[in-house]
């Protein structure tokens, strides 16, 4: 899914949203992102479907038991270099339309969306900031992650929750230690693993937003 303002093509910022465990590509949540990053900020904002979720399978399951299903299916088989892959592929995809600045690509993903957008991130320089958290190093199946965080070069907001259920504090604080960015934050909200809401929202629009921002006018400046 791609979403962008109408009007006259535009080297815009791009953002790529990374969907949560039992959600898809359409989510409402996905979409309020992608909206706000078109309504407030000019930018365009796209999404795919992760592995066994949207249009990757066959019937509709959603909620605790979709979110069941996933974790069970990371803890055997994680899928993490084919959903690198396709991410890469859909980023070469989007380039092709010239209508983005290349040099101002943002990742959200938070939960599944840093399980496999913390590898993107690691393998794929044309990510220039990242939202991620609420995932631990500790986690069954997790040493990839613990593993590829020391590559992730970008300026990284890392989002806890405090009384997380699914993650402890301490896997969250070691995957944020291994982090190789040399801008990085780490913010902890009140609350159990959920979806993002109030200010944590608004902390995932303004920091991807000033970032890109930023990072455009400077591209635009050196051209």
């Amino acid at each position: 899914m791609l979403w962008a303002p109408t009007g006259p093509a535009a080297r815009r910022p791009l953002v790529l949203l990374g969907h949560g465990g039992s959600q898809h590509k359409t989510h409402p949540g996905i979409v309020d992102l992608a909206s706000r990053f078109v309504g407030n900020h000019g930018f365009a904002a796209a999404a795919i479907d992760g592995p066994i979720h949207g249009a990757r399978r066959a019937g509709a399951l959603s909620g605790p038991a979709m979110q069941a299903e996933f974790l069970a299916m990371w803890k055997e088989d994680p899928r993490i270099d084919a959903m690198v892959a396709d991410w890469q592929a859909a980023i070469a995809a989007l380039l092709d339309l010239d209508a983005f600045d290349a040099s101002a690509i943002g990742w959200y993903g938070i939960s599944m969306g840093t399980a496999y957008g913390l590898p993107l991130a690691a393998a794929d320089a044309r990510i220039n900031v990242a939202l991620l958290g609420m995932w631990g190093a500790d986690f069954a199946n997790s040493e990839r992650l613990a593993h590829d965080a020391p590559r992730v070069r970008c300026p990284v907001l890392f989002q806890q929750k405090w009384n997380d259920q699914l993650f402890t504090r301490e896997g969250q604080f070691d995957l944020f230690d291994r982090l190789g960015s040399e801008e990085k934050w780490l913010k902890v909200y009140p609350g159990p693993h959920a979806p993002v809401a109030g200010e944590q929202l608004r902390d995932i629009e303004d920091f991807l937003a000033r970032r890109l921002r930023s990072i455009a006018a400077t591209s635009r400046v050196t051209v």
